[in-house]
């Protein structure tokens, strides 16, 4: 098992000379933002953001059995995917609650990459070990020897593709969403995967820390060259909200389970795996809260922890996980888990922010898609 040691990015050098805002991500100092987090945010909406999410937990799951093991560890199938293709799912407790979302990449017949949540990569780390017991195995923790760079936005394949040898452009423009390959970007070695979390296309590079500053360099000044910016963890936020994307610690926890977020298409009940009989359980019983998303008539926005009312604020009926006013589209928008027979779309709400009533209406998320 890794031992335990402070979490440090290899690119915090970097990230210092271009005075970066820093903040404590799950015992990583990791950017806030670099300048202002709203023009990084129309940065990745309309040319491209560069992100370091060397944070994130990378989890190596090898051999002759380790797609059945991942089967029986997380709520996905995943040894019908195929290689070079990627899947969310979720790792849940026997009691079918969400210990975490993750990303799941098929490298080859018999090796898979398991990418964690940051404050929940040990923790992931830990379960996968336990739940591979019996299995023909291994399961390593990369996490501090892997480095996470994320370009996404409008122009993020001209910006690989101008790092990549003339023949292998191409193949940067075939890479499908939710896809994985080995590729050769700006001389470096790097697994290079068509996934993001901001509602744009992107790609998320994977690289040993040694050669990360280089990769970095390279990434940042071909961003720039086209207009895009270096983006830290705030816009992050606001960028996965805007499309709808769960954040672990706020729509996904323990307490929660995939039915209630919306999550149920991930879970595979024709299988044995953890969580199975609790989560076979709630797929027989009529949902008693949803994950909705919420449009604001005004202007301020509801935070995380908000109450949500009926339309007329006598009672309460649920509550924000997360909120912001939108940059992109100017108005708030907020998810929210609230009782199921308000949770139809067109419903009218309120939300209590700090002691004042403000109009809310149930609306579908994602709250925005890219053209």
């Amino acid at each position: 098992m890794t031992a335990t040691k402070t979490p440090t990015s290899p690119l915090l050098d970097e990230h210092t000379g271009l005075a970066a805002h820093f903040t404590d991500f799950a015992g990583w100092q990791m950017p806030l933002k670099y300048d202002s987090e709203l023009a990084e945010h129309h940065a990745v909406r309309n040319a491209a953001g560069l992100f370091d999410l060397s944070h994130m937990g990378e989890i190596s799951v090898s051999g002759p059995a380790a797609g059945a093991m991942l089967d029986y560890a997380l709520t996905g199938e995943l040894s019908k995917i195929g290689v070079g293709k990627a899947k969310y799912s979720l790792l849940c407790s026997a009691e079918g609650g969400v210990i975490d979302d993750l990303v799941v990449y098929r490298l080859t017949d018999d090796q898979f990459l398991v990418v964690a949540n940051a404050a929940n990569a040990p923790t992931v780390f830990r379960e996968l070990v336990t739940r591979a017991d019996g299995f023909a195995v291994s399961v390593e923790d990369q996490s501090y020897q892997t480095a996470l760079i994320a370009v996404q936005g409008p122009l993020a394949q001209s910006i690989v593709q101008s790092l990549v040898s003339v023949p292998d452009a191409e193949s940067v423009a075939e890479l499908k969403y939710y896809a994985v390959s080995r590729s050769v970007v700006a001389g470096i070695d790097v697994l290079l995967a068509r996934t993001g979390y901001t509602g744009e296309d992107g790609f998320e590079l994977y690289v040993p820390n040694a050669q990360s500053v280089q990769l970095w360099r390279a990434l940042l000044a071909a961003t720039i060259s086209r207009g895009g910016v270096p983006a830290g963890l705030a816009c992050r936020d606001t960028l996965r909200l805007e499309a709808g994307m769960a954040l672990y610690g706020h729509e996904l926890n323990l307490g929660t389970n995939p039915y209630e977020a919306g999550l149920g298409r991930v879970v595979r009940l024709n299988k044995n795996f953890v969580g199975h009989d609790a989560l076979q359980g709630f797929s027989d019983q009529d949902a008693r809260c949803k994950l909705v998303g919420l449009q604001g008539a005004g202007r301020r926005a509801a935070r995380a922890g908000y109450t949500v009312l009926d339309a007329a604020g006598e009672f309460a009926v649920g509550n924000i996980t997360s909120g912001a006013l939108s940059p992109t589209l100017g108005y708030p928008i907020a998810l929210a888990y609230v009782n199921v027979e308000f949770s139809d779309a067109g419903t009218e709400l309120s939300v209590d922010i700090r002691g004042k009533r403000e109009s809310f209406v149930v609306t579908p998320s994602p709250f925005y898609r890219r053209p």
